[in-house]
């Protein structure tokens, strides 16, 4: 898949003030510092378009881009686990998460973003339990292979997917990234597209 042209379209706190269209979303999620937004820059070819930060926890909207002039949408939504927030913002965010989640029609994949170098989280294996229960399609994207070994990053995700076999029945569908050396970007593309053409 070729992207010719992505840009930045709004951001919304509530699910009703996100962009009225009728093309397909793909909303990224993960937990603080998991190395979203660079993912995004790594995908759409675009270095700027996704604002990163050395501080955690910097995404408190649902962030809209407009892909080939609204083919198709990337979404960027707030980290989950949050960093230094409030009880107060941290309901607030967990609100606007999965109203986004749960309520957005337009949402076609969720990828959930997963830093390979840790092992299972519960924060993020109990996420994926919610999913699985609300009947959400999501995909996992392990991001920052670059920081490790070929070995060590096979064995961490292999060991990752044991765990999950444990609940889970087929496998989520997975990606190893890296947003530093591009890796995964024409997977991760290839696959977007083939869920585009098959709507």
């Amino acid at each position: 898949m070729n992207i010719s042209k992505a840009e930045y379209l709004k951001s919304s706190a509530f699910i009703s003030q996100c962009p009225q269209h009728k093309s397909p979303e793909y909303a990224f999620i993960g937990r603080s510092n998991v190395g979203k937004s660079s993912l995004i820059n790594m995908l759409t070819g675009f270095k700027s378009l996704a604002k990163t930060s050395a501080t955690p926890g910097k995404t408190l909207l649902i962030n809209h881009f407009s892909i080939n002039r609204g083919e198709w949408y990337l979404v960027d939504l707030p980290g989950y686990g949050f960093a230094k927030r409030s009880k107060k913002e941290r309901s607030k965010l967990e609100q606007m998460i999965s109203s986004y989640i749960l309520q957005r029609e337009e949402m076609t994949n969720l990828f959930l973003l997963i830093d390979c170098r840790l092992e299972p989280q519960t924060i993020d294996l109990e996420f994926m339990e919610w999913l699985g229960e609300s009947g959400i399609p999501f995909s996992i994207v392990f991001t920052k292979a670059d920081k490790l070994s070929r070995a060590k990053l096979n064995e961490n995700i292999e060991a990752y997917m044991r765990r999950l076999s444990e609940q889970w029945e087929p496998l989520p569908p997975y990606f190893i990234t890296s947003a530093e050396k591009g890796t995964g970007r024409e997977e991760l593309l290839s696959y977007i597209e083939s869920i585009n053409q098959g709507l």
